[in-house]
């Protein structure tokens, strides 16, 4: 049973409709909240809500227009509450809920942002205002806390109250210079020279402007100085100089001197950019030299004639893992591509389309389902469903550790999918947090299953991530379904404390901890905690039997917990 969380007073009484339920999270914005939905189908939606009743006529304008736009980063509304005394709720709107982090944030938690990943920004929010400005309309507000970027690189641009008329806009409104941003630290509003006698007049040309000003601070880690702006090069030598020239331009003071559209910004800042990772490809036989080449240009020319490649997610153990969109079927997916050091070795090929085969088989709700694979050229592929909130390692890397009813539900799916591998002799031997990946409706999905077993027979041999690994895997002893169990139970508490049950780095380190049950507990709920200990106990026979039993067990330590936890609220409350 999920908790209420605490709601802001404004939306404290709001009665949901029947099956829908508050979601984990919420956060102010400029003049607006924005509360996490659960509704009837599990889907996670956000609640648009204005605190202060007075702009009820701007929240529904703004709602309209959402309602209206049609571009891969603008949410879209999908109902609007008027005010309904007799139900209790409203007025709001429900878009999608985002789940990422801010170009503010990856920058507060990494610093200055790689070049890959400042030329997918660019690229996402270009193209989103370039939509808006064939459109005649212009955003307004847009910084580094305006644009969010989910896990899977998916861009969402936000903060859509100020991107109507200005008609619809309260008088003497405009977007804040300074405010506390969703984690609590002061942030402010970059703003054009044009802006500086304290008018707030946006353009095409404002927007451009802020636009670059954002490209600065992630390159170069501050935002850009109100007056005389350095060359982006003297701050990061290393950007390529396409980047460099059009983000100088459009910092410009004098408007007319920038670009006359955003679309010319882009095409300036992508022209010569060429990604720094390379593909070497194998000696032919001939005696021609090795050539070196763009492994990213290599994927896109395999590729081309049926996906559009948008962005890297990551390296799995056999290859690489990008986000695409199915031009035939007009759907966003991922694609593994085996690393090409990987490729020139037939066993390593066998087995990667076995890893695609395996996974292909179980169809199961808790399992990332693969649609199909092939390969062109020297480049082999599987397809599979996009999980587009990530990982729980980059969850829990963005947000922190979770609560116990948060991870509740998607535990026990996971504890099923794992029975079903097993039932038909598939072990998967190497689950972390990086191979539960997230959909949108937060199901926990298993991924990877490079070095899993289908043979029903016991394995030896050292397998496995060492800080998430059973001790016979360490050991190389024989490993059975268990070894699963204890993986995940690793990842459970990971989930809850933000760090890996034994430790990370020496894997004989690890291994010594597990060995002598080094382990802490406290933080955890006490049927949590005893649940764990079974779970992780160094030896196989003294865990759970299977993952039916462990699921059972999950369920009972759950209720109990939460019930515990909801009585001491009410002692509390009552005091």
């Amino acid at each position: 049973m999920r908790l209420k969380p605490s709601l802001p007073q404004h939306i404290s009484g709001w009665q949901l409709p029947p099956g829908w339920e508050w979601g984990e999270d919420g956060l102010f914005g400029d003049q607006r909240h924005y509360q996490e939905l659960i509704d009837g189908l599990g889907r996670s939606l956000a609640l648009v809500t204005a605190p202060n009743p007075a702009y009820t006529g701007w929240l529904h304008s703004e709602a309209q227009h959402l309602a209206h736009r049609s571009h891969p980063s603008i949410p879209t509304t999908y109902h609007y509450w008027t005010e309904q005394p007799e139900s209790r709720r409203g007025p709001g709107y429900l878009r999608r809920w985002i789940t990422g982090e801010s170009v503010r944030a990856h920058l507060s938690r990494l610093g200055a942002a790689e070049i890959p990943y400042v030329l997918q920004v660019l690229r996402g929010a270009a193209s989103t205002l370039s939509y808006l400005h064939d459109s005649g309309t212009s955003h307004g507000a847009l910084s580094a806390d305006t644009v969010w970027v989910t896990p899977t690189g998916r861009l969402w641009m936000l903060e859509w109250q100020w991107a109507i008329p200005r008609r619809d806009i309260p008088n003497g409104l405009r977007p804040n210079r300074e405010r506390t941003a969703a984690d609590g630290t002061r942030v402010s509003l970059t703003e054009p020279p044009e802006w500086s006698g304290g008018e707030w007049a946006p353009t095409a040309a404002t927007d451009q402007w802020q636009l670059a000003a954002m490209c600065f601070a992630a390159l170069t880690g501050e935002d850009p100085p109100s007056v005389d702006i350095p060359p982006v090069r003297l701050m990061r030598p290393e950007c390529p100089a396409s980047v460099a020239t059009a983000i100088d331009r459009a910092l410009l003071q004098n408007p007319d001197e920038r670009f006359h559209s955003i679309a010319a910004f882009l095409r300036v800042a992508d022209r010569g950019y060429v990604s720094k990772s390379t593909f070497v490809m194998p000696e032919p036989e001939n005696g021609a030299p090795v050539t070196e080449l763009s492994h990213e240009s290599r994927v896109r020319w395999a590729l081309g004639d049926d996906y559009e490649v948008l962005s890297d997610l990551g390296s799995g153990s056999f290859g690489r893992v990008w986000r695409a969109r199915d031009l035939s079927l007009e759907r966003e997916v991922a694609i593994k591509v085996l690393h090409p050091h990987i490729a020139v070795d037939g066993r390593a090929v066998g087995a990667f389309w076995r890893e695609a085969k395996l996974a292909a088989q179980l169809a199961h709700p808790a399992i990332v389902p693969i649609y199909d694979w092939d390969s062109r050229g020297d480049l082999s592929w599987y397809t599979m469903e996009l999980a587009e909130e990530g990982s729980v390692a980059s969850l829990i890397e963005r947000s922190g550790p979770r609560t116990l009813s948060e991870i509740a539900e998607p535990v026990e799916m996971v504890l099923e999918g794992l029975s079903a591998a097993h039932a038909v002799g598939i072990v998967h031997r190497d689950l972390k947090p990086e191979n539960i990946l997230i959909d949108r409706y937060r199901r926990w999905r298993i991924t990877d299953f490079g070095i899993a077993n289908a043979t029903g027979e016991e394995i030896t041999g050292t397998t496995g991530t060492p800080a998430f690994a059973a001790p016979e895997q360490l050991l190389g002893e024989p490993q059975g379904p268990t070894a699963d169990l204890f993986a995940l139970a690793g990842i459970v508490l990971f989930a809850l404390s933000g760090a890996p049950p034994f430790g990370d780095g020496d894997p004989q380190a690890i291994l010594a901890r597990q060995l002598t049950e080094k382990i802490d507990l406290s933080s955890c709920p006490a049927p949590v905690a005893e649940w764990l200990r079974t779970a992780l106990s160094p030896n196989p026979e003294d865990r759970f039997s299977d993952a039916n039993a462990m699921k059972q067990a999950w369920r009972e330590a759950v209720r109990l917990s939460l019930r515990r936890e909801r009585s001491g609220w009410w002692r509390r409350s009552a005091s």
